[in-house]
């Protein structure tokens, strides 16, 4: 498990962990009022019933999304589209940690409760979501989104309106800045993921040629920025720079572009189809850098989709494997098997239990009579949270929990093992 050291900060691989905000990060903008479209239907993890009781307007003196019995969490991500299977586990992994809660009662009694709507990994179905679900539904905290473009999107209206927006799944640095009252971030940032992935790249392999093939949106930008400071700060450049447009698989223009380049390594911003399509491409045409992705790729569909061809792939990851033997992860696997006896436990679903837990934690600790302001402020002033041997840490000022970057590799049957030397996993 990742140690904090006497200044508060948690190694990364025994590395220093990098600055997580950049001088240009510019404050979110609020956006509101626009983008009136509907993304598809709802859907419903709550019962009807439950959906319509707190879809009122609450009276005086009552919490939005709290009632006696229940409080009511919202999610926009996606669950069509190329990244579907990203927000299908975030889902998964945070009804696992509500439903172990309500088994055993609630939290002070009240049972946790998830409305989640499709996005389809879209920012203005994002922004519509997200006005439906606090305008609404009525939700008391939005929890679990998914992606960059969205969570661009959506969080200055959850900001705006005063409602807790918890454990995105996204590393944005955006998301980490200190003005933000309302943002709860879990994971390590994006550009601590590319500092590992540089520093192992150059420290274990040698390898100073580096290329990017990013998603061209913000999403894309945030890890090739992460990537771009990681080499400015060894006096390095780019050895090039391909993109391909979001929600499509339409990569074979960047692959000739990165093969010109012929770099010894490859770092993929990306969801798993796209970059999983961008493997087996290069690997057809006889193209085979040492390739690494963020842990936002969704890890377990990335194997799926790469099959034989995903062998040697590297992959960051912001939580422990999901076979590990931390309590944390034992309780994520048997939650998990409780709500579906077929999930097979993976990244994305431990990190939306985790989320899960985060949220549990600050109902507990703002008490039976909880407000959005009580929930936010329990975890400001938390400072260390352990959950079961994954340790968080907030502060006033420092809005995300976890500082932990895993490095792992895709073996054979699509199996993820922990690595500390990449020459060593190469061998």
């Amino acid at each position: 498990m990742p140690r904090r050291s006497g200044d508060g900060r948690v190694s990364l691989c025994a590395r220093a962990r990098p600055q997580r905000r950049h001088p240009d990060q510019e404050a979110l903008a609020v956006r509101v009022g626009r983008h009136e479209r509907r993304s598809g239907g709802a859907l419903r993890i709550a019962t009807a019933f439950a959906a319509l009781a707190f879809a009122a307007s609450p009276g005086w003196g009552q919490v939005a999304g709290v009632a006696d019995g229940r409080v009511l969490f919202g999610q926009s991500a996606a669950f069509s589209g190329p990244a579907e299977q990203l927000g299908r586990d975030m889902r998964l992994g945070i009804e696992a940690a509500f439903a172990e809660a309500n088994a055993t009662g609630g939290i002070h009694g009240r049972r946790l409760t998830l409305l989640s709507r499709d996005d389809a990994y879209e920012p203005e179905a994002a922004i519509a979501n997200t006005r439906h679900l606090i305008e609404e539904d009525g939700v008391f905290a939005l929890i679990g989104a998914v992606g960059t473009p969205t969570s661009r999107s959506a969080a200055p209206v959850a900001e705006a309106a005063g409602v807790p927006y918890i454990a995105p799944f996204t590393g944005a640095e955006f998301l980490r800045s200190s003005g933000l009252q309302s943002v709860v971030n879990l994971r390590a940032s994006y550009y601590q993921e590319t500092e590992a992935m540089v520093a192992h790249l150059i420290e274990d392999l040698n390898i100073r040629s580096i290329a990017v093939m990013r998603q061209d949106d913000s999403f894309g930008l945030a890890g090739y920025n992460g990537v771009r400071l990681a080499m400015e700060r060894r006096e390095m450049e780019l050895a090039a720079t391909a993109v391909y447009r979001r929600n499509t698989t339409a990569v074979k223009t960047g692959v000739l572009d990165l093969m010109r380049a012929a770099p010894g390594a490859v770092i993929l911003i990306g969801a798993y189809e796209p970059v999983a399509a961008t493997i087996a491409w290069s690997r057809n045409l006889g193209f085979d850098p040492v390739f690494l992705t963020i842990s936002f790729v969704g890890s377990n569909a990335l194997a799926g989709e790469l099959g034989a061809r995903g062998d040697g792939v590297f992959v960051t990851q912001v939580v422990p494997l999901p076979t590990d033997d931390l309590d944390v992860v034992r309780a994520y696997r048997n939650a998990l098997a409780v709500v579906d006896q077929d999930a097979a436990p993976g990244f994305v679903s431990l990190e939306g239990y985790l989320a899960g837990r985060l949220a549990i934690v600050a109902l507990e600790g703002a008490g039976a009579e909880v407000t959005r302001a009580r929930f936010l402020e329990t975890l400001r002033r938390a400072g260390a949270i352990d959950m079961g041997g994954f340790g968080l840490e907030y502060g006033s000022d420092d809005n995300q929990g976890s500082d932990a970057v895993f490095v792992t590799v895709i073996g054979p049957g699509g199996s993820y093992r922990s690595v500390t030397n990449l020459a060593e996993a190469r061998r």
